[in-house]
């Protein structure tokens, strides 16, 4: 079965982990400091905090932003469950906005008409790899006394008008899980233009241990003091992880390339075919394509879907609706909130890309959907 995402790993890769295997630091050294060098280049200069995971640099983020409950939080429907989850977990009530029809991004008018005195985030979501427009959605979200937060997952390496993903939002958060565009095996990251935000991630993903005397309550203690003023968690990402981050970091450039060379090949396929819909871009993009979302006629998607993988092409569906899950359902939220969200996601079908990909690979990707979809 072709996947529709997997992980570039060479022997750069393997030797960068087996050096940290080898080393006095598994965790905790001067690895994740390396990486998050790295990430922060990557991200336009903004501090950058190693996670475990995706899901945690969320969690992380929302944390920092100081969501409590009774706090509201605007987001998409169109994205993995965490984007919403995590910030239900931090106390947030939930308000989904609908998403861009071309596109699956957050609307920026939509987010805005959902915006409330209560409303302490606003988190978009760069779907697929196209970057939102960080800088209006950071507008958005200081007129109105919120933060804002990137969910770029999808993203890491993007750029919109020659900017960096993580260069302009409040939190940036990164996932290196390996169908992403670089991966750590697991892992992800929290980046921030704003120093205080980023230390308030670092603390809450560290346990909240506090070593700098000059804000300790009791200093004098002794030279082991460490104290917790807040209750955190462990989400430290290991040097192991670090290592291998840092040699795919290196690799970033090369993977965007054959993505978007992936990409064009797609579109140059299925464009003029009359019952296919091509991902839509926006100008001055430059992303780093995570999916290539391929939208077909609604009726015939399931049909469609078990037609390819039942000839060897695992393609996949994202993302159903994060309030269709019954976590939500249960707290009352109901179907047709987001009817572009939700008719995006019955058309959608994301076929294969990642960097390994061949030329063969993609043409019988192209050949076979062409076949099943008919002329």
């Amino acid at each position: 079965m072709l996947p529709y995402g997997r992980q570039s790993i060479d022997e750069k890769d393997i030797e960068n982990v087996v050096a940290a295997l080898r080393s006095d630091w598994l965790t905790t050294g001067p690895k994740v400091d390396e990486f998050e060098q790295a990430i922060s280049s990557v991200a336009g200069g903004s501090h950058a905090v190693a996670v475990t995971s995706g899901t945690a640099a969320l969690h992380v983020a929302y944390v920092a932003a100081g969501i409590k409950q009774g706090d509201e939080v605007v987001t998409t429907p169109m994205t993995f469950v965490a984007t919403a989850s995590t910030a239900a977990i931090a106390g947030a009530k939930i308000v989904f906005a609908d998403v861009e029809e071309s596109t699956g991004n957050l609307s920026l008018d939509a987010a805005a008409a959902a915006v409330t005195d209560r409303t302490k985030a606003i988190t978009a979501v760069d779907y697929a790899g196209l970057p939102v427009n960080a800088a209006a959605f950071t507008k958005l979200a200081h007129d109105n006394g919120a933060l804002f937060i990137e969910d770029a997952a999808h993203s890491v390496g993007s750029l919109l008008n020659g900017v960096p993903v993580g260069k302009e939002a409040d939190f940036t958060t990164f996932s290196f899980f390996p169908t992403k565009n670089m991966t750590t095996g697991e892992g992800g990251a929290v980046v921030s233009p704003v120093e205080e935000l980023a230390t308030r991630a670092r603390l809450f993903k560290g346990q909240g241990l506090i070593r700098d005397t000059s804000i300790q309550r009791y200093p004098d203690e002794g030279p082991w003091h460490q104290e917790v003023h807040e209750f955190s968690l462990n989400y430290r990402l290991p040097d192991v992880l670090c290592a291998l981050g840092i040699s795919q970091v290196a690799r970033l450039a090369e993977f965007r390339s054959k993505r978007q060379s992936i990409h064009d090949r797609y579109n140059a396929a299925f464009a003029s075919h009359a019952g296919l819909k091509t991902p839509g871009t926006v100008p001055g993009a430059e992303p780093a394509w995570h999916l290539y979302p391929l939208r077909v006629e609604a009726g015939r998607r399931r049909q469609i879907f078990e037609e390819l993988r039942a000839r060897g092409i695992g393609v996949q569906v994202n993302y159903i609706p994060a309030y269709w899950h019954p976590v939500f359902e249960d707290l009352g939220y109901k179907r047709g909130m987001c009817p572009v969200a939700e008719q995006f996601y019955r058309e959608e079908i994301s076929l294969p890309l990642f960097p390994d990909l061949s030329d063969d690979q993609v043409d019988m990707v192209i050949e076979n959907v062409l076949a099943v979809v008919g002329s």
